[in-house]
């Protein structure tokens, strides 16, 4: 009798379809969610734990997901944070540069962090800073040649792995997912644009 715990040639991995199967048409089966929110029902009746269904998903899929950038990168030797920084300075379109305070905003860590982080990336060559042209007293932080391909090669592999771990969805499910997700962390995005509060990104 095959092992239900592998998966064999014929048997789906996860964030895959099966044989014939598109994401729309596979049914999960019950998860270890489903499982604890039964359990919570059952000896804690008096509350409403529907939102476990929910969040709890987002939270496991969450360290998934951490795990997976964390290979992405490491492929590329590169750790999380290094990626962050380097993307930013990607992301704002040539000369690939920003003030600390920017990258401060983009990459939500304190001031002393950011100083050292850029310490680090400086001696890898990954980034250099240059005086601000606007003002000498303050620098900006550019991305050199072997930190744009850096991150380029990084990014190209975690937008692969990103797109099997969703391989079970159509596009319309992905996109519906995304607009879900979007109105959920609205208000959490809206209070800390009023009250900007530089923390470790999780």
């Amino acid at each position: 009798m095959p092992d239900p715990e592998q998966t064999g040639p014929e048997q789906a991995g996860p964030g895959q379809a099966g044989p014939g199967q598109t994401g729309r048409q596979r049914t999960a089966a019950a998860d270890e969610v489903d499982r604890i929110v039964a359990a919570w029902r059952r000896e804690a009746p008096q509350l409403d734990v529907d939102p476990l269904e929910v969040l709890s998903r987002v939270a496991r899929l969450a360290r998934h997901l951490d795990r997976l950038r964390r290979d992405a990168f490491a492929a590329h030797a590169l750790e999380t944070w290094e990626f962050d920084v380097l993307a930013a300075l990607r992301r704002a379109g040539a000369p690939h540069e920003l003030s600390p305070g920017q990258l401060l905003v983009q990459t939500l860590v304190t001031s002393g962090t950011m100083t050292n982080r850029v310490d680090r990336l400086v001696t890898r060559g990954l980034v250099q800073r240059r005086p601000d042209p606007a003002d000498g007293r303050s620098v900006r932080v550019r991305l050199t040649d072997a930190g744009a391909e850096a991150v380029d090669a990084a990014l190209a592999d975690l937008v692969r792995a990103e797109h099997r771990m969703l391989g079970v969805l159509a596009p319309e499910e992905r996109h519906a997912l995304a607009a879900l997700l979007r109105r959920v962390a609205a208000p959490f995005e809206a209070a800390d644009e009023t009250h900007p509060a530089p923390r470790p990104r999780t």
